[in-house]
């Protein structure tokens, strides 16, 4: 079993150097695979394959120009043409969209280095060994297991930091807790990102001082970074020096970066708690969140939320721990159900955050309400 970890990494200048060129190397490579291929398709209606582009690099293109890019790791360009290639194929199965260029402000190149001989790729408690850089520093120490068999690592960039992730194979341990606790229903929702049925609330992260203050500063921030494009759009080239707009810019990165991490940690914080109680079954709806991007009064409150990337996370946690996830489909009225007599309330406004049942008399909170409902529920489909 292939088990990936990944943290960050301290470099030295020239290692950071070799870093950033490795990185503009790669990322070049790519768009010129992708203009490459979309030119040799219109004038033969053939796909240009990752190999064929490999050996017409190699063999014309770096030999008449463009030779530095043979100062950076061969592995590292040539999956960087493959990537392209497998992104082209995606698109002609219908998988995914058009491939889309590389911009260099954006920062998702990543750079793979496999395992070329035995003395690469070796890690020690404070320290990995990656090919073309020589040793480098890890952040958090003991974090990478010493014992494992490496494969390949990737390394990227993002907001000032270098990362590493390292592939190991890891042998599979059948270490399954013993689940012996009832289902959970999870109910997901903006003014509270979970309510459970356990009564267990989770807050949103995103009201919390913190957040607020950051969000605060990164407002302040785009506005400055704003104004200096405005300022320097009708100059001419060479008439002013980008060097205090790239600062700012990397302001504003660093800034986007913390924001992230604070959502994406308590997120997982969040599936740490609801695996700890060992519930038999954890059942979830299935939220319509393209949809409610659509509104453009909650688009941005539903994508700080992270529903997707909380579902997938909840897989994984599940899947290791032998917890059977269920979600039931988005038409299911879990709000308007009543938990106690099933009565359903038709005329329910968003306002009402207490449910009261006009038969029974049952008064519940919202959204407690629904997620004993979705613990209940008898239609559901097991995620796998």
């Amino acid at each position: 079993m292939k088990k990936a970890f990944k943290t960050e990494i301290l470099l030295t200048d020239e290692q950071a150097t070799k870093a950033n060129q490795t990185i503009g190397v790669c990322r070049y490579v790519y768009n010129l695979y992708l203009q490459t291929a979309q030119n040799h398709y219109k004038e033969t209606k053939k796909h240009m394959s990752g190999y064929d582009f490999s050996k017409w690099l190699n063999n014309v293109h770096t030999k008449e120009m463009d030779e530095w890019i043979k100062d950076v790791s061969s592995k590292a360009v040539k999956q960087s043409i493959m990537i392209g290639d497998k992104a082209f194929k995606n698109f002609f199965k219908g998988l995914s969209k058009f491939p889309r260029f590389k911009k260099k402000k954006n920062q998702d190149v990543k750079v793979y280095l496999p395992k070329n001989n035995k003395t690469d790729l070796l890690v020690e408690r404070h320290r990995i060994k990656l090919p073309t850089f020589g040793w480098v520093r890890l952040k958090e120490y003991g974090y990478i297991p010493t014992n494992q068999k490496v494969t390949s690592v990737t390394v990227s960039h993002r907001a000032g930091r270098y990362y590493v992730s390292v592939l190991c194979e890891v042998e599979y341990t059948d270490n399954q807790q013993i689940n012996t606790q009832d289902g959970i229903g999870i109910d997901l929702g903006i003014i509270t990102f979970a309510v459970c049925s356990h009564h267990l609330e989770f807050e949103n992260i995103n009201k919390t001082a913190e957040v607020k203050k950051l969000e605060r500063s990164l407002k302040r921030q785009q506005r400055r970074l704003s104004r200096s494009y405005e300022q320097n759009k009708n100059r001419k080239r060479g008439e002013f020096c980008a060097k205090n707009r790239q600062k700012q810019l990397q302001v504003v990165r660093k800034l986007h970066a913390r924001l992230a991490n604070i959502r994406k940690e308590y997120m997982r914080y969040v599936v740490s708690m609801l695996v700890k109680t060992k519930p038999t079954y954890i059942t979830i709806e299935d939220l319509n969140v393209k949809g409610m991007m659509k509104n453009r009064h909650l688009s941005k409150v539903v994508a700080q939320q992270s529903f997707y990337a909380f579902r997938e996370w909840l897989l994984i946690k599940c899947k290791e721990h032998g917890i059977e996830l269920r979600i039931v489909d988005r038409w299911y009225p879990s709000s308007k159900l009543c938990s106690t007599c099933g009565t359903k309330k038709v005329n329910l406004s968003l306002s009402e955050r207490t449910y009261t049942c006009d038969r029974c008399e049952t008064v519940l909170d919202r959204d407690f309400n629904a997620s004993l409902n979705l613990k209940y529920a008898q239609k559901y489909t097991v995620l796998t």
